[in-house]
């Protein structure tokens, strides 16, 4: 994938250093075009340490009279972030002065996503209106802008520029859903599916203070919904409780117990083309909680424990649907992961041990092997956990 970042002239542009590192680390080749009056801000250099390509800010740079038409021609996705009023004002204009203006106007209708920030009476002008109203008829896409706080102090109108997060959760759908470049790029198999995807632990609780769980840190799960959501599928994350902040831009349903997620996730699977159980819901509750806390004894406390619903057993199934679960083990992996699979009539099942160093619970890197009932085998080695996430997307959209 290859993205030109436009960064104009306003106090965000600090923003637009987040959203350049974000699309390296996802492997993008990000060329950054700086306006004049955004290198008041930002020096070249930060550009060029986080991306490692070199940044420009000119037309008139020496060998490179051609650099508007072949950045305006190829890459996959133009992104203004900045997008101040001045820059949107003159790409409406379709003026042509500098870099960044002149490879907007020969982008012609190829995608550009533009993230307006500038302070709130400059955004509410009708002469901005009237700007971003030309600008989408020509198929720009905006994001933004968002209510909060400016560099004048707080409004409650909207003019901040939205956070890095949310601007790459916009152009990863957009790459993803192959609307990027001049249309070479093939459009993804999970385009437009209604994928659902579990992640986290979930909490038994014993009272109601103290809960029977396990170690998952939801990462695996948010890794896959993310990916996913990055080749245009229109993804629902259910989470249980977890350290991680929901991905930006993404539908998050919050659950605690496996009852909960059972719950969530019958509401979501009659209308899915897709579900990855990746998550790790508590096999056993407590067969009576208590309604207060239980006072500390140095006596023997003893429990009984019923077992949680079974998820997988429970969901109807919209006929055709993909369905793929985890199996996370610690011994004589391969046949209980082949027997869920029948068992639970799952066309994939992930495994992965729990007592390997770089996999299973509360680390980034993961080892999995891809088990399908159609015979795939495909081992993995230990990759961090994103790259574990594209992998497995790769080889189940057979079965869409």
């Amino acid at each position: 994938m290859h993205v030109v970042l436009g960064v104009s002239g306003g106090i965000a542009c600090y923003k637009s250093c987040t959203l350049a590192r974000r699309l390296a680390e996802a492997n993008v080749t990000v060329d950054v075009v700086l306006t004049a009056a955004a290198a008041q801000f930002i020096r070249p250099l930060t550009f060029e340490a986080l991306t490692g390509r070199p940044v420009l800010t000119s037309l008139w740079d020496p060998g490179r009279a051609l650099a508007h038409i072949d950045l305006a021609k190829d890459p996959d996705l133009v992104i203004v972030a900045p997008a101040t009023a001045n820059i949107l004002a003159r790409a409406a204009m379709g003026m042509a002065d500098d870099l960044l203006t002149a490879l907007l106007l020969a982008r012609g209708s190829r995608p550009i996503l533009a993230a307006p920030a500038m302070n709130d009476d400059m955004y509410a002008n009708p002469a901005t209106t009237a700007n971003i109203q030309t600008l989408t008829q020509r198929g720009w896409q905006f994001i933004g802008p968002e209510i909060g706080a400016l560099a004048e102090g707080p409004s409650e109108q909207p003019g901040r520029m939205s956070e890095p997060e949310a601007i790459f959760a916009a152009a990863q759908k957009l790459l993803g859903s192959g609307s990027g470049g001049s249309g070479a790029q093939k459009k993804s198999k999970w385009a437009g599916k209604k994928v659902i995807v579990s992640a986290g632990p979930t909490r038994e609780h014993l009272d109601p203070v103290r809960v029977i769980t396990n170690p998952s840190s939801g990462r695996m799960g948010y890794a896959l919904a993310e990916a996913a959501r990055a080749r245009g599928a229109d993804v629902v994350l259910v989470s249980g409780p977890t350290e991680l902040s929901p991905p930006a831009g993404l539908a998050t349903k919050r659950v605690e117990t496996t009852e909960d997620m059972q719950r969530a996730l019958a509401a979501l699977v009659p209308h899915a083309d897709a579900l990855i159980m990746s998550a790790a819901p508590a096999d056993y509750r407590p067969k009576d909680q208590s309604a207060k806390k239980r006072p500390r004894s140095n006596r023997l406390l003893t429990v009984e424990l019923e077992a949680t619903p079974d998820i997988l057993g429970s969901l109807q199934r919209r006929k055709g649907m993909l369905v793929v679960g985890f199996a996370l083990e610690t011994g004589n992996g391969l046949a209980n992961a082949r027997a869920k699979m029948q068992n639970k009539a799952l066309d994939y099942v992930i495994l992965n041990d729990a007592t390997e160093p770089g996999a299973g619970f509360e680390v980034t890197t993961n080892r999995v092997t891809i088990l399908g009932r159609n015979g795939t085998q495909v081992d993995l080695p230990v990759l961090p956990k994103r790259d574990v996430a594209e992998r497995i997307l790769d080889v189940v959209e057979e079965a869409l």
